[in-house]
C-alpha cells in the first residue's frame, strides 16, 4: 500500500502518514514543489550519442543534468524528445546510482524516470530520501512536481534489493529537536 507524504519531513506529521494514521499537510520545504519543467535542461557526460531517427540522445559516463534548482546524476541516461518546430525534451530515463537533489532534499535509487509532460519523477530500487538527518527508505518513490508531494512505497513492481532488505516496508528515522521545559514523569 502506498503512503503519501506532503512536505516530506515535518517530522511528526510524516511519521503519522508512514504509520498509516492519515495524510499530512505540508509545513516544511516540499520536494521540488512548483519545479519549472519548462526551464532549460543542461547536461554533461563523458559520452553522448545522438539517435536522431529515434528522437533520443544517449548520455553515458558521469552524467549530470540540471534544470532550475534540481540536479540529476547517473551513470547512464536516455533523453527522449519530440520535434514540433523545436526540440522538446519530454522524458529522461536514468540508471546506475541515480541521485536527484533539490536545495533541501536528496533522493537516491537505482533507476529514475523523469516525465516532464506529466511533471513526475519516479525512482525505483533501493530508494533513499533524505533531508538533513531525516531519512526514509523504500523500493519506489514518486515525486509530483506540481504539488511537491512525495510517495514512498515499500515494494515496487517486480521487487528490488531495497524492498528485500526492508521486508517490503518503508523504513526511516526522524530526528526530534530537544524539548525545553518540564520533563514528564510516569
Amino acid at each position: 500500500m502506498m503512503r503519501g507524504v506532503s512536505g516530506l519531513f515535518p517530522c511528526a506529521a510524516l511519521a503519522l502518514v508512514l504509520l498509516g494514521a492519515g495524510s499530512a499537510a505540508g509545513q516544511g520545504g516540499s520536494m521540488l514543489r512548483g519545479h519549472d519543467t519548462n526551464a532549460p535542461v543542461d547536461f554533461s557526460a563523458d559520452r553522448i550519442e545522438l539517435q536522431d531517427r529515434a528522437d533520443r540522445v544517449l548520455l553515458s559516463g558521469n552524467v549530470g543534468v540540471r534544470q532550475g534548482d534540481m540536479t540529476m546524476r547517473a551513470a547512464r541516461m536516455t533523453v527522449a524528445y519530440t520535434r514540433a518546430g523545436s526540440t522538446d525534451v519530454n522524458r529522461l530515463d536514468a540508471s546506475g546510482g541515480v541521485v536527484v537533489t533539490s536545495p533541501t532534499q536528496t533522493a537516491r535509487g537505482n533507476i529514475a524516470i523523469y516525465d516532464l509532460d506529466h511533471r513526475l519523477i519516479t525512482m525505483l530500487g533501493g530508494v533513499t530520501l533524505t533531508q538533513g538527518a531525516n531519512v526514509v527508505r523504500g523500493a519506489r518513490l514518486v515525486i509530483d512536481l506540481d504539488s511537491g508531494r512525495a510517495s514512498v512505497d515499500g515494494s515496487a513492481v517486480g521487487g528490488s534489493a531495497g524492498a528485500a532488505q526492508s521486508g517490503g516496508r518503508v523504513t526511516g528515522r526522524f530526528t526530534v529537536p530537544p524539548r525545553s521545559g518540564a520533563t514528564r514523569t510516569p
